[in-house]
């Protein structure tokens, strides 16, 4: 073989060309040198022969050696890669080696066969043979050509498998051995073309925090590697990817024309929720799933969008379950999403606002307190109550970024009434679930109004009943007591609307109780919501908690309230929300005189936002 060919190959082989197109220019080179010689090369994976290049050897021999498995009697290729040394046959119509296959060589006039094992290290990965339409062995020359083509054909092939190695772990997730996020998105672009039904699964676990900040990064890992074996088991683990961290994307095919998503993510579910031991805890599996399919989408890359909308109203309202895409989840995501967009470019303007609705005796109409509802300013000057972007508050950081606001204004206005010598006893403020949940809640409100110069003694805190007795309710009421131990005083809110159940008050620690506008609406002589607010106005001032009726609109609402025994109220029939100057107004004209306050003992005001 010649230097120049020998160079030419092997800068092929360093520009990164297809391996069949090197080999097969390297054997059509070959055979010009050697003009007797047809040149065959073959790649051996998983023990089986695959043709790699023979230009010169007919079709339907190439075909039909493809794929045989080797062996000590498998032709000239499958015998030397087998035995991983040179095998030399003069006479193929006479060799036992060639008994089982002769009769595909022999029809094209392929009489002698000499092949040369292809070595990556101690493994075969291939071979290169010479076909010979002769009955004979090889020169001492095409001996030469053979040890240099062998050389070339090692370097070629062990380049490729690098490359396909670099490949696979660029499309393999490291700790789960799926496919990776790089290859969902390969296979996605492959099923654009597709016409046949398929559609997407999007698993999140929804507990792989708690298990790492509990057990510890291990016994997470340990997770994520059980969730990847259960799922890949139900569906194949080529059909499984890992997105990265807890997230998870199935591609699910049709069975004949039909594809039911929620069947195999239903399913996958099942197989996720068994315990598992990690790092030698046991866990229990939990994950939330969205799907979509491709005939609701134009494109991949909206089964993937619309799947991702369907997973994420599946973890806001049905954790732990399935929930396939429709088109009215991408309208209220994208409504919530405009909301916490249009909150968070109020926080950064500084467009929220405190306003103040009084809270008064409902005998006298002296003015005990305030309950201040957000406000937000639109660009054109006008306010907006928080009604309107009550979806922002969904989002934990929105939720919690307008309470910080909220708390800053409050303190303020506080500060601001208290320094004009004004009336004022209390302010409160309402916390959300996410303010809660945080765990700094405390902190924040005695920092805030330190920095204000305002008393705690002045804060009311109110919390719905929702949020008070739905889940963790026993943390949430640990740190109500908490906050109560600082000297701040709880509202429950909107009573009777949420969990409402009277033994709740033995163990809820609260100070005074808000009843909904709800029951206010049906303040009729006969109507049974007037028995059951008599009854918790008596109840509750046997127990030392104070009751506020919300939503009052009318004058007969406001005197049956009075005859059953509630004395504070609050609502349109007095004031609407006004802001901090106009409450000011209302404060020195018709405040309450703290010495004078007999109801409510130390007098109550509110802070709320809506």
């Amino acid at each position: 073989m010649t230097l120049e060919l020998q160079n030419a190959i092997l800068e092929m082989i360093a520009r990164g060309e297809p391996l069949q197109t090197t080999i097969d220019q390297l054997c059509r080179a070959v055979e010009i040198i050697a003009p007797e010689s047809i040149c065959s090369v073959l790649t051996v994976e998983d023990g089986r022969l695959q043709t790699l290049a023979g230009p010169s050897l007919p079709d339907h021999f190439s075909m039909a050696i493809n794929g045989l498995e080797i062996g000590p009697t498998v032709g000239s290729c499958g015998t030397a890669a087998f035995l991983g040394e040179p095998v030399v046959v003069t006479d193929i119509a006479n060799d036992h080696r060639w008994e089982l296959f002769c009769h595909l060589a022999l029809p094209h006039g392929l009489k002698a066969c000499w092949s040369t094992p292809i070595l990556s290290g101690d493994n075969v990965v291939g071979t290169f043979a010479f076909y010979f339409r002769t009955k004979r062995g090889p020169t001492v020359r095409e001996q030469q050509i053979v040890d240099a083509c062998v050389h070339l054909c090692a370097i070629a092939i062990e380049r490729n498998l690098r490359v396909i190695e670099r490949e696979r772990l660029g499309f393999t997730d490291w700790l789960t051995g799926l496919p990776n996020r790089l290859c969902f998105h390969q296979r996605l672009s492959e099923l654009a073309a597709s016409r046949e039904p398929w559609g997407i699964l999007l698993f999140d676990l929804d507990n792989l925090k708690l298990v790492n900040d509990t057990f510890g990064h291990t016994a997470g890992d340990d997770l994520i590697r059980t969730v990847a074996r259960r799922a890949s088991s139900v569906v194949g683990a080529h059909k499984t990817f890992r997105l990265g961290g807890d997230e998870f994307a199935i591609i699910v095919g049709a069975s004949g024309k039909h594809i039911d998503l929620e069947a195999c993510a239903n399913k996958i579910l099942k197989a996720l929720k068994q315990t598992a031991e990690c790092a030698g805890h046991v866990v229990f599996p939990a994950a939330t799933a969205g799907g979509s399919r491709n005939d609701q989408a134009s494109s991949p890359d909206l089964v993937l969008k619309n799947a991702d909308i369907a997973l994420y109203h599946a973890k806001e309202e049905r954790r732990g379950h399935y929930v396939e895409y429709s088109t009215g989840l991408g309208t209220a995501i994208t409504r919530r999403f405009r909301a916490i967009r249009e909150a968070e470019m109020a926080l950064r303007q500084g467009r929220i606002h405190a306003f103040y609705q009084p809270i008064l005796r409902l005998d006298t109409r002296e003015i005990v307190g305030f309950e201040a509802l957000c406000r937000m300013q639109i660009p054109n000057g006008d306010f907006v109550a928080a009604a309107t972007f009550h979806e922002a508050t969904k989002d934990a950081k929105v939720a919690s970024d307008l309470t910080e606001q909220m708390l800053v204004h409050v303190a303020a206005d506080i500060r601001n009434w208290l320094d004009r010598g004004l009336p004022l006893q209390h302010v409160g403020v309402n916390i959300s679930a996410a303010d809660l949940h945080v765990g700094n809640l405390g902190d924040r409100l005695c920092r805030t109004f330190a920095d204000a110069g305002v008393s705690l003694e002045h804060i009311i805190l109110e919390v719905t009943e929702s949020v008070y007795l739905g889940q963790r309710g026993s943390e949430i009421a640990d740190q109500i007591r908490m906050l109560r131990a600082r000297g701040l005083r709880v509202a429950l809110d909107d009573f009777g609307t949420g969990f409402a159940s009277l033994t709740h008050l033995l163990t809820m620690p609260v100070d005074v109780i808000k009843i909904d506008k709800s029951f206010v609406d049906r303040l009729g002589p006969l109507e049974p919501a007037s028995f059951i607010v008599e009854g918790i106005i008596q109840i509750a001032r046997k127990m030392g908690i104070r009751v506020v009726a919300e939503g009052i609109e009318e004058v007969n609402q406001a005197e049956r309230l009075l005859n059953l025994g509630c004395n504070l109220g609050q609502g349109y029939l007095f004031s609407k929300a006004v802001n901090r100057d106009d409450a000011a107004v209302l404060l020195e004209r018709f405040g309450q005189i703290e010495s004078a306050s007999i109801e409510l003992g130390h007098g109550l005001s509110y802070a709320h936002r809506l």
